[in-house]
């Protein structure tokens, strides 16, 4: 059994964490969005991959699971780039989340751009509404220490 320890800081002691509770509420993984269910489950469990994040991934992973997506979908989000598990929409919006992770292109644009081929403008502020929310939660969770143990 997996239990998570907050090692550095109780994230309870500020308002922001409750603000950040009501932004995964809009966006976070049991949200009803217009967007496929597998896409914003498989960004959320990219955006936990990138930061590093260990609450966020295997809490992600186990969700993309419990959704059913592929257990291959889920191990292979690392390198979705060099895979032809994801589909050309899924790899635009996993590129867009990269880059909107990262947060550094000067080529912003031409990732935005991308997504109009395939998604609505409702669909592409969800899709970033998304990715900010979960970078917000790794982060969050990184600084506060949020950290799995083997429960005894």
């Amino acid at each position: 059994m997996l239990k998570f320890e907050n090692i550095r800081f109780n994230p309870d002691l500020v308002e922001f964490h409750s603000i950040a509770k009501q932004m995964a509420k809009s966006v976070g993984y049991t949200a009803n969005l217009t967007i496929d269910k597998e896409l914003a489950q498989l960004l959320r469990l990219r955006v936990a991959q990138k930061n590093e994040c260990s609450y966020c991934i295997i809490l992600h992973a186990k969700a993309a699971r419990d959704a059913a997506i592929a257990d291959e979908k889920v191990d292979n989000i690392s390198s979705w780039y060099n895979s032809e598990l994801y589909s050309k929409k899924e790899k635009v919006a996993l590129d867009y989340c990269d880059v909107l992770s990262d947060g550094k292109s000067k080529e912003f644009q031409k990732y935005h751009d991308a997504l109009e081929e395939f998604f609505n403008e409702k669909e592409i502020a969800e899709i970033a509404a998304i990715v900010i929310n979960m970078n917000v939660w790794t982060r969050l969770k990184l600084a506060q220490g949020a950290t799995p143990r083997v429960k005894e």
